[in-house]
């Protein structure tokens, strides 16, 4: 009978860390739960723990992660683009009494497609670097062929 009751303090204190170990690994989970929920726009309990516009990292994303790397390969790709546009506008436009170089939408679009198929959208990015300028917010094959880009560089 004695070595019953050994037997049965042991598989009670057996019991007791096991039940300790669950309540700590639940206490942890409803913590983490509870911060997810802050930080969770949808939720009631959500507190502004996300930048609010105005603040320099707003609309950037998180330091380290791989979309922020994604982002800065994306921006580099576009970069070598640009920079390579703005060769092809020197090797076939004509330049001016101002020293800058001209080119006509057509004359570039059918040059530079067969390098790449996103030459309007090059074309708005080295707007928007200073390096080129063209009249319009868009430029439409066939309707802007004509529509002089000036290369400022």
């Amino acid at each position: 009978m004695e070595e019953n009751k050994g037997q049965s303090a042991g598989a009670t204190r057996t019991q007791l860390t096991a039940v300790g170990d669950l309540r700590r690994s639940w206490q942890s989970w409803a913590e983490d739960h509870i911060d997810y929920q802050r930080q969770n726009p949808f939720s009631n309990d959500s507190k502004p723990v996300h930048p609010q516009r105005g603040d320099p990292i707003y609309g950037r994303p998180p330091e380290g992660s791989k979309t922020e790397q994604r982002g800065k390969a994306a921006h580099t790709h576009v970069g070598k683009e640009v920079e390579e546009l703005c060769l092809i506008m020197r090797n076939i436009g004509e330049k001016g009494e101002d020293g800058n170089v001209r080119v006509t939408f057509r004359q570039l679009f059918e040059t530079y497609v067969t390098i790449s198929n996103k030459v309007v959208g090059i074309l708005l990015r080295a707007r928007k670097y200073g390096l080129v300028q063209f009249e319009g917010e868009m430029l439409w094959q066939g309707k802007d062929d004509n529509v002089i880009i000036t290369l400022l560089e």
